[in-house]
């Protein structure tokens, strides 16, 4: 889950870069950073617990010398945010630097190996095993390419290492498996970090780096090998079409706010994908017996709705499971007849990869839906509808969320044609809808956030929301409780509506708020009765309703409509945006940061 920055260049000071990359990579982890350079055969290192901006305020990140430089901003998993556990690590001479996204499984038994060897250990990190390990292998003859291949063969766990050192000062060595680097490149430098928009005001050309490979950056260029026999590999550059613009905040107070108006383009983007990326997941899907969505998160809520979506537009009966528990709750069930799709915004989600992986094991068929291409799980399924929302900086999703959404609304109509399931008209009727959604999001967006903001002034100090929907609105009351968690750190909890009677309504006192999410569909008289159940126990009801729906305006304390004309299945799309807007309007009133939650990163790379 942290965030990894290296650069190698022919002229200039390398630290001022780096800080400014690790502010890209700032929504991967926030707890320290630490930035390290090589200048006259001697490392220079700055480092500490805090944010970017904190640390820089106090140690100036930029003040350090050398054209090659490596940076880490970190979410912690072993060992306190602190000082000495903050990134880089070195050896015991001071002379190897590795930053390391990842978990070392076996690190307890390697590092009383190197104590007993004489080793001296300042953190209580994993990763400080790794540069103790080099400068062994180092001292026994190894160069630093041998010896990150060496420690690549003895540890376990997954893992990004970046390693540079003072005995070979013009490279950095980085390896992966399991966990994200990508390499750019431009011809006076070289880069290598965990995502694209760190690197991007530098370069538009980018190598990927695979589980499995071990890289060798310098001014020259870059030089891949296989970890097991050394062989070269030779990789196309990709030229990557997003911009550094979009990558910053454009004017924007924060990230999260700007990638939610940016939710009608993406959405557009999407829906321009070619039929020839969708057509062949509809007919791995249709020559499957059983089809599971798998995912985590607020790509689960995806999954949630697009179990809907198969079932109503494509006559396709689906299950949704957590990818965390599908080993778990599936019990070795799966055969070659099976499909699994996939979902996951950076396509580095470890437990949906692990997940994938063991599908894979029984010969099931995987589709993966992803919004970065040549990510780890475009390299596993068997097919890939890669979406368009551009990068997303935002820790909380919110347009990856949408052009998931519109991938699963692409792949379910795909699927009501090839198999005949929807007539031509009702085809033709349920397009035009999901066309205009682009327009009616931003209807929604400009309509509804002043409303969130009022309303979050008005709600800032409950502590606790149900949010409850019937049918597809169940994933839309579940995403608008999981951001509200997310990122104002408020109790929240999404649920069927007509399970409400069966335990939450317990919960309902006089003033506490319940967010009904109704779209004008086949559940709307029957979640209307929910509606009364809770307004009788005294709780006030905040609806987000269709225009003009004047028996919900009358039964709601408070509400936010929504345009008419939106097809049932697709309404979780504009539905869920006033609900990401007061989540966001909430942790501004309570004074947090939404693009940094507490505990949270972007990018889930650990188990």
């Amino acid at each position: 889950m942290c965030g990894i920055i290296g650069v190698v260049q022919k002229k200039g000071d390398a630290a001022p870069f780096l800080h400014q990359a690790l502010k890209r990579l700032e929504y991967r982890g926030y707890d320290s950073v630490g930035i390290t350079t090589i200048y006259n055969n001697q490392l220079f290192t700055k480092k500490d617990k805090g944010k970017i901006d904190e640390v820089h305020a106090s140690l100036n990140l930029d003040d350090l010398p050398g054209p090659i430089g490596i940076g880490h901003t970190r979410w912690a998993t072993h060992g306190i945010p602190s000082l000495y556990n903050s990134h880089p690590h070195f050896d015991c001479d001071n002379k190897i630097a590795v930053v390391h996204n990842g978990v070392i499984d076996n690190f307890l038994e390697l590092r009383e190996e190197l104590k007993q060897k004489g080793h001296k250990f300042h953190s209580e990190t994993d990763t400080e095993v790794i540069p103790h390990m080099i400068e062994d292998y180092m001292k026994n003859g190894m160069d630093l390419k041998s010896s990150v291949r060496a420690v690549s063969e003895r540890i376990e766990g997954t893992y990004a290492i970046v390693v540079m050192t003072t005995l070979e000062s013009d490279k950095i060595v980085c390896t992966r498996d399991g966990n994200p680097l990508v390499i750019g490149t431009r011809p006076d430098a070289s880069y290598v970090s965990s995502d694209i928009p760190a690197f991007l005001p530098m370069t538009n050309d980018m190598i990927l780096l695979l589980d499995g490979e071990i890289a060798t950056l310098t001014t020259c260029g870059v030089s891949i090998e296989k970890i097991s026999d050394g062989t070269p590999v030779k990789r196309d550059v990709i030229r990557i079409s997003w911009t550094a613009d979009q990558a910053q905040k454009g004017g924007f107070p924060h990230f999260m706010l700007k990638e939610i108006h940016e939710q009608p383009m993406a959405i557009k983007n999407t829906l321009h994908l070619r039929s020839d990326a969708i057509r062949p997941a509809a007919e791995m899907i249709l020559n499957s017996k059983k089809v599971y969505l798998i995912a985590m998160g607020t790509s689960g809520h995806a999954a949630m709705a697009g179990k809907h979506m198969l079932a109503a537009l494509g006559g396709i009966f689906s299950t949704f499971e957590l990818a965390s528990d599908f080993p778990d709750t599936i019990y070795g069930t799966l055969t070659e007849d099976d499909c699994i799709i996939a979902i996951t915004q950076s396509g580095e989600t470890t437990d949906t990869i692990a997940a994938v992986k063991y599908a894979k094991s029984f010969g099931a068929k995987v589709i993966a839906i992803t919004n970065v291409i040549g990510s780890s799980i475009t390299r596993i399924a068997d097919h890939t509808i890669i979406t368009q929302a551009g990068p997303e900086i935002g820790v909380a999703a919110t347009k990856t969320f949408m052009v998931q959404l519109t991938a699963l609304a692409l792949l379910a109509l795909m699927l009501g044609e090839t198999n005949s399931f929807l007539d031509q008209n009702t085809l033709r009727k349920k397009r035009e809808s999901l066309t205009k959604l682009p327009d009616i999001v931003s209807d929604v967006i400009a309509k509804s956030e002043e409303h969130a903001r009022r309303l979050s002034a008005i709600l800032y100090d409950r502590p606790s929301f149900l949010f409850l929907g019937r049918g597809i609105s169940i994933a839309t009351a579940n995403e608008g409780a999981l951001k509200l968690k997310e990122i104002s750190y408020n109790h929240a909890e999404g649920y069927s509506a007509g399970e409400s009677k069966h335990g939450p309504i317990a919960l309902v006192h006089d003033g506490f708020p319940v967010v009904f999410v109704i779209p004008n569909d086949a559940t709307r008289n029957r979640i209307i009765g929910n509606v009364m159940e809770m307004k009788a126990r005294g709780a006030t009801i905040i609806s987000v309703i269709e225009e003009g729906d004047n028996d919900l305006i009358e039964l709601s304390d408070h509400y936010i409509t929504i345009p008419k004309g939106v097809e049932p299945e697709f309404s979780t799309i504009p539905f869920v945006v006033p609900l990401q807007l007061f989540s966001y309007y909430m942790a501004i009133k309570k004074g947090h940061d939404p693009d940094k939650p507490r505990h949270l990163a972007k990018s889930v790379t650990v188990l």
